[in-house]
């Protein structure tokens, strides 16, 4: 089977932590996981599912679509986390799975590396877009409104959100004549 990345080279059997049977390829040290063999392997692994903060993994990330060694269709990239913009190819016909070099560490850095699975469900796809979603707003609020205005909004809006009383308040607030408001 040849490389899907570096198409130069011919993948050779390996074992991911000494556990997984893989295929790794030699040159660019990329990884070929069916993920069947990782689900008959996940409760032996020896990984941590706390994110190691702080610790620097240097990974390889490729950018163009990658087509499978088995199928010779085009793989899928699903996004890791919102903390990183690495994204690991699957090909969904037979559930392979292409991590460059460096991602299975980043996986275990990321406390991620017994959820292999579960990156590729459209649940944890969605909330990494929904995460990088807010922290797009944050960031514009924080640069229209300033970091002390910004922080004393949430605040109102917090309390206003847990008052018993939040639909009365928002019609004072948003009144021309709050006084009219009360009948």
């Amino acid at each position: 089977m040849q490389c899907p990345k570096c198409q130069t080279d011919t993948l050779q059997s390996a074992a991911l932590d000494e556990l997984i049977p893989c295929q790794i390829c030699k040159s660019c040290e990329g990884v070929w996981l069916m993920l069947e063999d990782y689900l008959n392997h996940k409760n032996q692994l020896q990984v941590s599912d706390a994110s190691s903060e702080g610790v620097v993994v240097e990974s390889g990330e490729t950018r163009s679509a990658l087509l499978c060694p088995v199928t010779g269709t085009l793989m899928l990239k699903f996004r890791i986390s919102k903390d990183t913009d690495h994204r690991l190819d699957l090909s969904p016909k037979i559930n392979g799975i292409w991590m460059d070099k460096g991602e299975w560490e980043l996986l275990k850095a990321h406390g991620l590396a017994g959820k292999l699975n579960t990156i590729f469900t459209d649940v944890w796809q969605r909330q990494i877009r929904e995460s990088a979603a807010k922290e797009q707003f944050d960031e514009l609020y924080l640069e229209r409104f300033g970091e002390s205005d910004y922080q004393k909004i949430k605040s109102i809006r917090e309390w206003l959100h847990q008052h018993p009383q939040k639909d009365r308040l928002k019609a004072f607030l948003l009144a021309d004549d709050p006084w009219s408001a009360i009948k």
